[in-house]
């Protein structure tokens, strides 16, 4: 039952190694090619713009193609885009592939919610959700333990051609798992391709509930890596040390908080009480600035991370009340693509930011972000029809 979820947590696990690799050894890659952090805040911004796009195309195409088709066509992609970057030494360059990357890796978290939903009862899909997405901080905890190691013994482009290894690798075991008897042998499909609607009052409730209230895994893992180097002095082998830790926390909230989603959140479309823990607890991001402890700093960031792992649960379990079973993809492409477009509207802010060092004023950016997010979700889902869409 839980073989389809695992081999998605694979799956996701080699996205977050893939999208990594460039912000682990970033320190080298500035220093190589003359970069400042300004533009390595656009190049990552391109992934983004290019994540955004993705993310609610793919979700559409694996509703429509199912999810043998969609996932082998994603996965090879985003490994090409990936591969890519050893040809890079430009701003442009980096950004296009940077961009190639972002738009397949939006396969990712719609792959990995509808095989959930295909796959297993109502009541155990949150933490078949959460199944799935942790693979992604899996490999977010352990990229900086190989490729941190592979950048400084053989040159940071020696990462990249691994990245394409193991893309490949992902991709036989799909052709071996994505078909009976793992997953049902009839999968609900759209009948037509039934893209997002934003004049939908659901599609903007998913979206705030979601983008800015789980924001922080985001530059954590992007460009965070850089204040550890510059404002408290980690060289570039020295980062993998530190920055397994955050996307481990990131993984750990996601089956933390996908349990009590499924315990308090179950047959409730609008849980203000969990919302509202979480945002109080978001808070302390900004005090990461404080200490000049690495140590100290890294608990307060992957605390960040654990509780953005409780905002996505709990955003998707209360989300899966506006959108039916077929159309699962679809909400995690709303979701995942706005949290991109977040992502990358605030990271060539970030960049700015850091290069002037102001790097309290950073982190309260991000720290106040979950706020404003579930502010605005409360007027949206005032009223909110709180039957649930979900089928057996």
């Amino acid at each position: 039952m839980w073989f389809p979820c695992a081999t998605m947590a694979a799956c996701s696990a080699l996205s977050f190694i893939d999208r990594q690799a460039l912000a682990l050894l970033s320190p080298t890659i500035l220093e190589e090619t003359g970069l400042n952090v300004t533009e390595f805040g656009v190049i990552a911004s391109a992934f983004f713009v290019a994540y955004t796009v993705g993310n609610p195309v793919w979700g559409t195409l694996l509703d429509h193609w199912g999810l043998r088709v969609g996932m082998l066509a994603g996965v090879a992609l985003w490994t090409a885009g990936s591969v890519s970057h050893i040809l890079m030494a430009s701003v442009l360059g980096f950004a296009t592939a940077r961009a190639i990357l972002g738009f397949g890796e939006g396969a990712t978290f719609p792959g990995g919610l509808k095989t959930a939903v295909e796959s297993l009862p109502s009541e155990r899909r949150a933490m078949g959700t959460a199944v799935s997405f942790s693979g992604g901080t899996l490999g977010g905890a352990v990229a900086p333990l190989i490729l941190v190691p592979i950048g400084v013994m053989f040159g940071w482009r020696a990462a990249f051609i691994l990245t394409g290894v193991l893309g490949v690798a992902w991709m036989l075991l799909w052709l071996a798992v994505g078909r009976p008897p793992f997953l049902p042998k009839t999968e609900r499909k759209s009948t037509r391709i039934d893209l997002p609607n934003p004049a939908e009052r659901r599609f903007w409730a998913l979206v705030f509930s979601y983008a800015l209230p789980a924001i922080s895994p985001g530059p954590i893992l992007t460009i965070i890596p850089l204040y550890f180097e510059r404002g408290l002095g980690i060289d570039q082998a020295g980062l993998a040390a530190y920055m397994w830790a955050p996307p481990l926390a990131w993984g750990v909230g996601y089956f933390f908080w996908g349990w009590i989603a499924d315990i308090y959140a179950t047959g409730n479309s609008r849980p203000v009480g969990l919302f509202s823990l979480l945002v109080v607890c978001s808070l302390t991001f900004g005090l990461g600035t404080w200490t000049q402890s690495a140590v100290i700093a890294t608990i307060v960031i992957s605390f960040s991370a654990f509780i953005g792992g409780g905002f996505q649960m709990v955003a998707l379990k209360a989300g899966s009340y506006a959108f039916p079973r077929e159309q699962a993809g679809k909400m995690m492409g709303i979701a995942s693509g706005s949290w991109s477009l977040a992502n990358a509207a605030l990271l060539p802010i970030l960049g700015w930011l850091f290069d002037l060092g102001n790097y309290g004023l950073a982190f309260w950016l991000i720290a106040l972000c979950p706020l404003t997010g579930i502010l605005i979700w409360l007027k949206l889902s005032r009223g909110a029809d709180a039957a649930s869409a979900e089928t057996a």
